[in-house]
């Protein structure tokens, strides 16, 4: 998986592991160098992964994210994490192999997508 597509994954897994999470968060967070925007994308995203994605894919790109090794293994890490729960009965499997658009994982979702 290319790094961004790496990082994005891991943000819309965060439920899976929140400790994982919520570390990935503050580094992406302290990459973005206190930038008020960029730190608000990140937020909003969280609610409203489809509007906020590409914004937040381009907030990423301008920081240098998808190059950083810190971030990189955070979500590697937090991904990781997710697979091994996935282990556990009732939990899912879920493998993005290519840029993920709208990814929704769990019990009773609802989700819509508008892709352009």
């Amino acid at each position: 998986m290319e790094p961004l597509g790496l990082i994005m994954a891991a943000l819309v897994a965060g439920d899976a592991a929140p400790d994982a999470y919520q570390g990935l968060k503050a580094l992406i967070k302290r990459k973005f160098g206190g930038e008020p925007k960029a730190e608000m994308v990140l937020e909003e995203h969280e609610s409203d992964t489809g509007t906020y994605e590409a914004p937040l894919k381009k907030k990423l790109l301008e920081a240098g994210a998808d190059k950083d090794k810190e971030i990189l293994a955070a979500a590697q890490k937090l991904l990781d994490e997710m697979e091994s729960k996935e282990s556990i009965p009732g939990s899912f499997q879920t493998t993005f192999e290519a840029e993920v658009k709208g990814a929704q994982v769990g019990h009773g979702n609802q989700q819509t997508n508008t892709f352009s």
